[in-house]
């Protein structure tokens, strides 16, 4: 079956009298592989040529620049005036097909392979509306498409509620940091007197400082591409921040160059295009002229990635370029910020490393439903496993 004939792509599109003003922008960067890191909400009048599909729930978004890299979105519940970048296809199921089935079907690795193979242009490769409506796909009857589309939501639903868990323990560490080096409620606070300084009143005995006074920096640069390998030969190389939060997921990139390594926990800070995103390594690895991996020489690593957490709440509010932002690593060496006694520090360092913890567990348990999850769609999605005579409960009243 093509999947063409069972689905609708772009099927609207904004036209005069579009009746919003603001729109819930979702652009290219924003969109991970079945993640996304929010909407922009901006005017209609400000938002930019490419901000024209829009997007209902249930719909699948299937970025066509660079398909190897699996970016990719089940939309669920948006906003009535959400609109997505012309640099995805907007894939609406008909009565055929069920829409997760859909979502899944796309998202299958074979799928990638078959856009990556028929990509063109050299620099932005990139894929067409026939070329995903000519795919051939397998199509079970909807009832067993249902069935496929619940197992596999099962682990999604679970991933997604450890994301949630995820998201409060990280704000939760944030707030603190804010309480105690931003709004200098920390411990004691009452009894410390506050003193000039260039970045205006502080408590006394803290310091301004630059993160090359108090953090050992490396910046990435990218190998030739001989150099990169297979898993198990070398180390994992990652060129940029994709992910928000999550402790970066296994890359499917590796690298034999060892000369600009970052180590297990240090930071990792986006350096270009956008400058700004922030993870933290979860092994030893490669990294790229897009990434800068940072490590506080006293240990306060914590403290650290939150001030940075802090100082890049947006976006690009650094650096320079025409095309897109970067900063050198001079720029990264003179960002100042207010660096505490050692003691409030270690208290602090001390209260955050649980909550990191439980962080770090809940996405090693989503990287181990993902694994299950990734072995089992394949399988499902080309027939491979049968789930036809299996009770399941699809969430659909029979017919």
């Amino acid at each position: 079956m093509r999947l063409g004939d069972v689905i609708q792509v772009n099927p609207e599109s904004i036209r005069a009298g579009y009746p919003y003003e603001q729109i819930e922008y979702v652009d290219i960067s924003s969109v991970g592989t079945g993640t996304m890191e929010g909407t922009k909400s901006i005017s209609l009048d400000g938002a930019p040529s490419r901000a024209k599909r829009i997007v209902r729930n249930a719909d699948t978004l299937l970025a066509t620049v660079r398909p190897n890299l699996r970016s990719f979105l089940y939309v669920r519940q948006p906003s009535t005036n959400t609109i997505a970048s012309t640099g995805f296809a907007v894939l609406r199921a008909t009565d055929a097909i069920d829409p997760r089935f859909l979502y899944y079907t796309v998202t299958n690795q074979a799928f990638t392979d078959y856009l990556t193979a028929n990509a063109k242009g050299a620099a932005y490769p990139a894929v067409d509306a026939d070329t995903i409506k000519r795919a051939e796909i397998y199509l079970p009857p909807l009832s067993v498409q249902q069935k496929i589309a619940a197992i596999l939501s099962a682990y999604d639903d679970l991933i997604e509620n450890n994301l949630r868990r995820i998201k409060i323990l990280e704000e939760m560490a944030q707030n603190l940091y804010r309480e105690w080096f931003v709004k200098f409620r920390f411990p004691g606070h009452a009894k410390v007197r506050m003193v000039d300084s260039p970045l205006g009143k502080i408590p006394e005995g803290w310091d301004v400082r630059r993160l090359s006074d108090v953090c050992n920096l490396v910046m990435g640069q990218s190998p030739k591409s001989e150099f990169y390998n297979e898993e198990g030969k070398s180390l994992p190389f990652h060129q940029g921040v994709t992910d928000f939060g999550n402790r970066f997921p296994k890359t499917r990139l590796y690298c034999s160059v060892k000369s600009r390594l970052a180590a297990a926990g240090d930071i990792l800070f986006s350096v270009r295009a956008p400058v700004g995103r922030i993870n933290i390594a979860p092994t030893e690895m490669v990294i790229g002229r897009g990434l800068s991996a940072i490590r506080h020489s006293a240990g306060f690593q914590w403290f650290a990635f939150h001030l940075l957490k802090e100082k890049f709440k947006e976006e690009d509010s650094m650096g320079g370029g025409t095309i897109f932002k970067a900063v050198t690593k001079v720029d990264m060496q003179g960002i100042e910020f207010l660096s505490a006694d050692n003691e409030t520090h270690q208290r602090f360092e001390e209260i955050v490393l649980p909550v990191e913890s439980q962080v770090e567990n809940l996405t090693i348990k989503n990287s181990n439903l993902r694994q299950t999850r990734d072995l089992l769609l394949p399988k499902l999605i080309s027939g491979e496993l049968d789930v036809s005579e299996l009770e399941i409960n699809t969430g659909k009243k029979a017919a």
